[in-house]
């Protein structure tokens, strides 16, 4: 097979990245295309939640098999793994080889000490998917141990196209949400679970929505954004995770609901349950999500909510301390980035039902995009 230039492979996944295509379709054409320039045996692209990084989807070829992933999921959203995707989105370059980051020493890794290793893989090539300061999702090309190492070269070309994969994740997204969830669906289910994953009871409607989100029609194995909110959960119980971090995550299922998800740990001892609740996304509370995937700066989110609120140009900028031809010029942005053209469009764009909701997830009170400048 005739090797791909990285210009070629740069060129493809970026035209790629604008086809308007969901995350299995973008997954299985950009396995084909980078398999082209740099040789694997296992292909795996995960989508996150950017607020929280918690994975959303994952698209797997010749990975690890099922029963591993709750721990791999675990291993993963601790993050003190070698290569984290939480590392490599805040790196100068957010690509990385483990056999780089290891000297060579591959069993250093938690993960490929425990789970890739002895099912036959070497060398792995990771890359977290950013564009705009927001992770979108993650991507791994995986050796078996038979095959050279990955090279700096490999390394440098995943990362000189993993914002375009960011911009198809985010994308995807965006399509998705041209479905919200109807007012009036059922609301909120509850799957307890054990420390290991097992199921230990849920209700009729999380029975129904874990259906939902089994997109391979397979029953019996925890959809990943279940299993990454509880891991997410026993980290914030445990006192291995940042303050700041939160055990959430939104996701969007086969039938078109949105739904958000949340996890708990049920009390302090040990081996204590795990409550995942399941419940519709309002479309307001959607909206964060979407100024994320339109990328809106803080600006122009603090203008499209007072928008939201009914106030006039002249309102905004006393608001804002701007002047009503800056607040035209940010509207006019927002539009481009949106594709709407009034503002009613907007509204109906990213809240749904009017209200103004707080676009960067602020539960209440003035934010700092609401400060002067």
């Amino acid at each position: 097979m005739v090797v791909a230039s990285p210009e070629r492979i740069r060129a493809d996944v970026r035209a790629l990245a604008h086809r308007g295509l969901g995350v299995g379709e973008l997954a299985a054409r950009t396995s084909r295309i980078l398999a082209r320039a740099v040789p694997f045996d296992g292909f795996c692209l995960l989508a996150m939640d950017p607020l929280t990084r918690v994975p959303t989807a994952e698209v797997v070829e010749n990975g690890l098999p099922e029963s591993a992933m709750a721990r791999m999921a675990e291993i993963e959203l601790l993050g003190g793994d070698v290569n984290s995707f939480a590392a490599l989105a805040c790196a100068t370059q957010p690509a990385a080889s483990l056999s780089a980051a290891t000297d060579g020493d591959l069993n250093r890794s938690q993960r490929h000490y425990e789970l890739r290793g002895p099912i036959g893989f070497g060398d792995e090539l990771r890359a977290a998917l950013v564009s705009e300061s927001a992770t979108w999702g993650a991507l791994t090309l995986l050796r078996g141990r038979d095959r050279v190492d990955y090279g700096g070269a490999d390394a440098a070309l995943l990362a000189s196209v993993s914002g375009h994969l960011a911009d198809g994740l985010r994308r995807a997204l965006l399509l998705e949400a041209a479905t919200p969830t109807a007012e009036g669906e059922p609301a909120v289910g509850v799957v307890l679970l054990a420390t290991d994953d097992t199921v230990l009871a849920a209700d009729a409607t999380a029975e129904r929505w874990l259906a939902e989100l089994h997109a391979n029609g397979q029953r019996g194995m925890l959809p990943v954004v279940v299993t990454g909110v509880a891991v997410r959960a026993r980290a914030i119980a445990s006192g291995h995770a940042p303050d700041d971090t939160i055990a959430r995550a939104r996701v969007r299922t086969a039938s078109g609901h949105w739904l958000a998800l949340h996890g708990s740990v049920l009390g302090d001892a040990a081996g204590a349950p795990t409550a995942v609740i399941v419940e519709p996304v309002r479309r307001h509370e959607l909206a964060p999500l979407l100024a994320d995937a339109y990328g809106l700066t803080e600006r122009e989110r603090a203008v499209t909510r007072l928008v939201a609120r009914g106030l006039a140009t002249q309102s905004i900028a006393e608001r804002l301390y701007l002047s009503p031809w800056t607040v035209q010029d940010h509207l006019k942005s927002i539009y481009e980035r949106t594709g709407v053209r009034t503002r009613g469009e907007l509204v109906a764009r990213l809240f749904f039902d009017g209200d103004g909701p707080h676009l960067d997830g602020a539960p209440s009170g003035r934010t700092r995009a609401d400060a002067p400048d």
